[in-house]
């Protein structure tokens, strides 16, 4: 057996049916061998019998305790060079990860993010997306021989501001920046979150790679949880909104390359989050909320 190129974290949560079609993907349409790594997050629906049978490394948790909880936990599991974060909704298309190894390789340094490009059912606020391209929003309904052949042809290109999953990283810079942010548990807002703290660690490199594509099925758990107020938290913790971030920073879903002046948009709207977050300063989050009940 060859040696694994990426360590491939998915954390899941009474998700079997998407699980199983997730890690069937990578295993049927990779270019290389990869270290899947699983977080069972409660798993009272066969997920932790299956992972064990399947033979998976995994962490398990008897609750759900999110996102960034399950991806830290499994860190230590990692052997190699690669960390990238995949969501288990998503299916990987072929050619998937020779696109992102090939970008790596042609960067040659450990200072970049990056993202796999996402085809997904129905309409999405970022050009980033490839969206709607609707072949199905169920394992039922899922049109895999259909997408197969036409997913090359969706047109899109690469674009800036990596941020959401499938993404990776080098696992130095991982550490550098210590992993996702605990405070944004169960996880709202800890994707732009972990983009802030890899610029303000020095990266400049934030790339959507075209031709790494993966379906997202968007099957949504976040209904399921109590959600932390990330919104929030990221303008406290930053001095400005994840969208002024993202817009004035990143340039999440603009095409790579090209270069854009967002300097006077930036001062602006710096300006404005100070007074917002002013404006807030009395205001708990949800977060903050939790905790004041468990010591009551």
């Amino acid at each position: 057996m060859k040696e694994p190129l990426f360590s491939i974290l998915i954390p899941s949560w009474n998700n079997l049916a998407f699980l199983k079609l997730c890690v069937e993907s990578i295993r049927k349409n990779s270019t290389y061998e990869h270290e899947l790594l699983i977080h069972v997050n409660d798993g009272s629906d066969g997920t932790l019998e299956w992972v064990k049978a399947e033979g998976l490394k995994y962490t398990h948790s008897a609750e759900n305790i999110g996102v960034c909880y399950a991806l830290n936990g499994l860190r230590p599991l990692v052997t190699t060079n690669y960390v990238l974060f995949m969501n288990d909704d998503m299916y990987v298309l072929p050619g998937w990860d020779a696109a992102l190894y090939d970008e790596i390789q042609a960067i040659g340094h450990q200072m970049f993010f990056l993202s796999a490009t996402l085809i997904q059912p129905r309409k999405f606020f970022c050009k980033s997306v490839i969206a709607p391209a609707n072949y199905g929003e169920s394992v039922e309904t899922f049109e895999e021989e259909r997408l197969l052949k036409e997913f090359r042809d969706l047109k899109h290109g690469d674009w800036q501001g990596a941020t959401w999953p499938p993404n990776i990283v080098h696992r130095d810079l991982w550490d550098r920046v210590g992993g996702y942010s605990v405070e944004y548990s169960p996880g709202m807002y800890s994707d732009p979150d972990f983009s802030a703290k890899l610029w303000h660690a020095g990266v400049r490199l934030f790339k959507g790679v075209d031709k790494s594509r993966v379906y997202h099925f968007e099957a949504r758990s976040t209904h399921r949880i109590v959600k932390n107020d990330g919104s929030l938290q990221f303008l406290r913790k930053w001095g400005i909104t994840s969208s002024s971030f993202m817009r004035d920073v990143l340039h999440r879903g603009e095409p790579f390359g090209v270069e854009i002046d967002t300097s006077e948009q930036l001062r602006k709207d710096l300006v404005r989050s100070k007074w917002k977050r002013a404006l807030t300063i009395f205001r708990p989050t949800k977060a903050r909320e939790i905790w004041s009940r468990s010591v009551e």
